[in-house]
């Protein structure tokens, strides 16, 4: 199936490895060029020469976007290198596990911004570009954490990632009919150096143990499956889907919506 990428220009954030690296790779495959961020410059370098691999014209911007200026420093790059904007997939993301009680506002403003406030700030400034294109797109990557309860201790995981979803489909409605924004859930994907992946290790029976209880389709996804479901959503394959969160998780998730 032509997914009708080829020579389009996608900004991935959080891309120096795991599902962002995989993303921008499937992207690449597909004919876009892509801009890629992270807050470490050798892993980003890397992930870079991996990705041209494919083909693709790489830009590669170290960077940490919660810093003020950065995300609209990030668009203005790709800008700069490419001429246009025809996606931005919001990947970059991290936990902190605690209890509520013992949670600082610090903790809450750290993920707040990086969760949430960096993919509201990319695609503010992403937004005039994308309007300038047909078939422009945004997608964040959430987790079925923000569709469902994820659990003691993961007050701040859960609200930032439900929030993506929820702004997604509000995105969806102001931004419609010029750019199409979707969110994608995840559910326990394993890859190498991620903490499933680390778990799987470390206690591989429990890992089996946890996979048969709660993973239906019988294993970890992996994250070439998310990159997969993101790039059909940021093509003009999916013209007709905007304010969808879809789920990548194997049968993993409880929710009934």
């Amino acid at each position: 199936m032509d997914l009708g990428l080829q020579d389009r220009v996608a900004i991935v954030t959080g891309a120096s490895r795991g599902i962002g690296k995989y993303i921008a790779e499937a992207l690449a495959r597909e004919g876009c060029n892509v801009a890629i961020c992270a807050r470490t410059a050798e892993d980003l370098r890397a992930a870079a020469r991996d990705i041209e691999d494919t083909g693709a014209e790489v830009l590669a911007v170290p960077m940490d976007v919660t810093e003020e200026g950065e995300p609209a420093r990030l668009v203005d790059e790709t800008v700069d290198r490419f001429g246009r904007i025809d996606a931005y997939v919001g990947n970059v993301g991290s936990n902190r596990k605690g209890s509520f009680e013992t949670l600082s506002d610090e903790d809450w403003e750290d993920l707040i911004n990086l969760n949430f406030m960096s993919h509201v700030r990319v695609s503010r400034a992403a937004v005039p570009h994308l309007r300038e294109v047909d078939g422009a797109s945004i997608c964040f990557i959430s987790s079925i954490f923000g569709r469902e309860l994820g659990g003691a201790g993961l007050s701040l995981y859960n609200t930032t990632k439900s929030a993506l979803i929820s702004v997604s489909k509000v995105m969806a409605q102001d931004l419609a009919p010029d750019i199409r924004v979707n969110s994608v859930a995840p559910g326990s994907i394993r890859f190498p150096g991620g903490s499933w992946d680390q778990r799987v290790k470390e206690n591989p029976e429990a890992m089996e143990e946890f996979v048969s209880e709660n993973i239906a389709i019988g294993r970890f996804g992996r994250a070439d499956e998310v990159a997969d479901a993101v790039t059909f959503l940021c093509s003009e394959r999916a013209s007709l889907i905007t304010g969808a969160c879809i789920n990548v998780d194997g049968g993993q998730s409880q929710s009934l919506i």
